[in-house]
């Protein structure tokens, strides 16, 4: 039942994640440049965290967009008849899945790394 929810929310997700496209091409520079340089990255609950020290601006614009992002999940979790954290999940799979070499992503084991040309490591339970 639970693998078929994740099934039903990856799919969910991807169609989220292809609307999405035009809107990441429009990025922040802020957050633009905080991802580049290794100071956010993606976390397996599907909201972005900060790799070390934050300043006070960056800590304002990781909760801004991780505010956006919960509601958003929200609503698609309502959707497909799922759990906020069952999407909000899904979400961080896909979203460490399509990081580029050189972001960081949070791996299974809770510690940050960082994508080299290889895939990411991932939680065993990720669609």
């Amino acid at each position: 039942m639970i693998g078929k929810t994740l099934l039903k929310i990856a799919g969910a997700t991807a169609m989220l994640g292809m609307l999405a496209s035009p809107a990441a091409a429009q990025r922040d520079p802020a957050y633009q440049a905080a991802r580049e340089s290794g100071q956010v990255g993606e976390k397996m609950d599907g909201y972005l965290g900060i790799v070390g020290a934050a300043s006070p601006a960056l800590q304002a614009m990781v909760n801004d967009i991780n505010n956006r992002r919960r509601a958003v999940y929200a609503e698609q979790a309502q959707a497909n008849n799922a759990t906020l954290e069952e999407y909000a999940f899904t979400a961080g799979c896909l979203a460490i899945s399509r990081t580029s070499p050189g972001e960081m992503y949070q791996a299974p084991d809770g510690t940050w790394q960082q994508r080299g040309n290889g895939p990411p490591r991932r939680d065993p339970r990720c669609p």
